[in-house]
């Protein structure tokens, strides 16, 4: 029930962000002569424009990877993506020093995109490779958590807009400077623009009232069901890998499989020397005995080690920042 009013209330928030543009294009094509038509029209569809939900892009740090160059890597990214069931990325970029791996899709298209982050996959063995990519698969949202989340981030900007303006920081100082060089009380520019700017905020937390009130609902109505979404996502992650290869995956989230490699990289290891002293960690026993490097069915130990090979540049060039991941 609680998803469903979920739902239901976010699709009231998309219907008022197209109500706008819908208002605003009624309003210009009825009275196209009349200048006040435009202006009015224009402002309802700027606000249609800047309340509309967001179709994401990739970070400013990704680097996304010829098929040609990393075919071993693709390969094993669409491996896993047949298993869990989703569509196969069209493009794999990675991140120098962003350890979270994600999957989306991105642009007008809605192209899928798979970004892995450098700092985390040079740290695993090849089985939680593939449990990290079927998490990050796992986690595609569903039509009815993507309209929720939409309309969340919408509600963010109307609360932005409303609640959240405050004044101009180089126009108070401004107002500032010229009251204080003014010879009399009288001199100095009048209070038009303070009067302006406190009657704007007022209307603002006004009306900011029921958006918070809509807002705070929904969020509420959408954590209802963070349980339910969760169990989904580790049903559909057991397909490509094991409860024991993702509960490793979740025990390295903490990021201690970082500090060792930092310090590597500052003591001028190279790319290999901090691999394989990653892979020893993970293949340590309870008893301290090194076993063999853990495979998966779906990326073998050989497949694993060209995949490297293919991101060998790109490792190189990533260690030299992983000092500055805190």
């Amino acid at each position: 029930m609680k998803r469903l009013l979920a739902l239901l209330l976010a699709l009231l928030v998309h219907l008022l962000t197209l109500g706008f543009v819908a208002l605003g294009a009624w309003v210009i094509l009825g009275h196209p002569g009349s200048l006040l038509a435009w202006l009015f029209g224009g402002a309802s569809l700027a606000i249609g424009w800047a309340l509309r939900p967001r179709l994401g892009g990739l970070p400013a740090d990704a680097e996304v990877l010829d098929r040609s160059s990393a075919s071993e890597l693709y390969g094993a990214a669409e491996r896993v993506a047949d298993r869990v069931g989703v569509r196969r990325p069209r493009k794999v970029a990675v991140m120098d020093l962003d350890p979270q791996t994600r999957y989306d899709r991105v642009g007008p298209l809605r192209t899928p995109v798979l970004m892995i982050g450098l700092p985390l996959w040079l740290a695993l063995s090849p089985r939680q490779r593939v449990a990290l990519l079927a998490t990050a698969y796992a986690r595609v949202p569903t039509g009815d958590e993507l309209v929720v989340s939409g309309a969340l981030l919408t509600l963010e900007a109307w609360r932005d807009a409303l609640v959240g303006a405050e004044p101009l920081r180089v126009r108070e100082e401004a107002q500032t400077k010229i009251a204080a060089s003014s010879l009399g009380a009288l001199d100095h520019p009048g209070t038009t623009y303070e009067v302006a700017g406190m009657f704007g905020r007022l209307l603002g937390r006004v009306l900011g009232g029921p958006v918070l009130l809509v807002r705070y609902a929904l969020a509420r109505l959408a954590r209802a069901g963070e349980s339910r979404t969760l169990a989904r996502q580790r049903r559909l992650a057991r397909r490509a890998a094991s409860e024991q290869d993702l509960a490793e995956l979740d025990g390295l989230a903490g990021g201690g499989y970082l500090a060792p490699m930092q310090a590597a990289a500052l003591r001028g290891e190279s790319v290999a020397a901090i691999r394989q002293a990653a892979l020893a960690r993970s293949r340590l026993t309870g008893d301290g005995v090194l076993a063999t490097p853990p495979h998966s069915e779906l990326l073998g130990t050989r497949e694993s080690e060209r995949i490297d090979d293919e991101l060998l540049a790109h490792y190189t060039r990533a260690i030299r920042g992983f000092g500055l991941i805190s």
